[in-house]
């Protein structure tokens, strides 16, 4: 795997994918919110468009393989025991560790934007770190899906529903939660979160309804040839209907007969009924014949 630069697609995560991924453990989008603030605040890329990565030293000794810790000592990669000292970007480091062992120097940092130790790949969803690692240099989907599960397989999804933050801070970020006031971030940023407004999202929401394409139009700006046909076709397809239909009923006195049965027009002579349909039809031609003639004048270029 090319890990020269931890550069990969870098797609920032929607909206949507915050209640979505949080329905499946019972929490909403602000408990969700709460962890990601505690953790990067929110970004899962650096500035460089790589994930938000530390590496941690004392994690590498504990990785490599005793033959290979001298040499990272004495480089200051790696140390038996945690310290705060963690310079602004941990990339050279992990570089240098990854010069020494690069597996164990992937699985001795967190990753992205629920800082996900590499060494938890499996319980994250991953086969190996490699993969964990450049799924999540693509889409910051892909690392709040690990974070989501690595909450389930660690059993601490109960502690999130319930607030428990004390419980899920132990469990998340380790026993040393309470020397960086783990817990009172969550609380607190819950406490922010759960005063905004939830991003409008239901499971049971449908897909939205495609919007058909608008026609396709000739050079001159008028609506294509092919829909006048249809139109055509269809206005005389409505016409040999009515025709049939008339036909049917039989005479223009029969019409009347009709229309009168049906309380339509009592006072209406034939001659009067089939006048009244010629005027329609005349109204109705000469109305189309005028709005053509407007789409073909106002879609035209402009002369300038």
């Amino acid at each position: 795997m090319d890990f020269r630069n931890f550069r990969g697609a870098a797609k920032r995560i929607d909206d949507l994918d915050l209640p979505r991924l949080g329905h499946l453990i019972g929490v909403g989008e602000d408990e969700i919110h709460a962890v990601l603030d505690a953790e990067t605040n929110g970004h899962g890329f650096d500035a460089l468009g790589r994930p938000r990565m530390l590496f941690e030293p004392h994690i590498f000794w504990r990785e490599l393989p005793k033959g290979k810790r001298g040499e990272a000592q004495r480089l200051g990669l790696a140390y038996p025991k945690w310290r705060r000292n963690y310079p602004a970007d941990s990339y050279p480091r992990l570089k240098q560790a990854m010069a020494i062992d690069a597996t164990a120097a992937l699985r001795a940092a967190s990753w992205g934007l629920g800082q996900v130790m590499g060494f938890n790949h499996k319980l994250a969803g991953y086969d190996t770190v490699d993969e964990m690692v450049t799924a999540f240099m693509a889409d910051e989907e892909n690392h709040l899906k690990a974070m989501v599960e690595f909450i389930v397989s660690a059993g601490l999804d109960d502690e999130l529903r319930r607030h428990d933050w004390r419980g899920f801070a132990r469990g998340y970020n380790g026993p040393g939660f309470e020397k960086n006031g783990y817990d009172d971030k969550l609380a607190a940023a819950w406490r922010r979160w759960a005063k905004i407004p939830d991003t409008a999202w239901s499971p049971e929401e449908a897909a939205p309804v495609p919007v058909p394409s608008p026609a396709p139009r000739d050079r001159a700006g008028s609506a294509a040839p092919d829909l006048i046909a249809s139109v055509s076709k269809a206005i005389g397809a409505a016409k040999g209907a009515a025709q049939g239909s008339i036909a049917g009923i039989g005479t223009p006195t029969a019409i009347a007969g009709t229309l009168k049965a049906f309380g339509w027009f009592p006072d209406l002579t034939p001659e009067q009924i089939i006048i009244g349909f010629g005027l329609v039809t005349l109204v109705v031609a000469t109305a189309t014949a005028a709005f053509f003639a407007f789409r073909r004048a106002y879609d035209a270029p402009a002369n300038k």
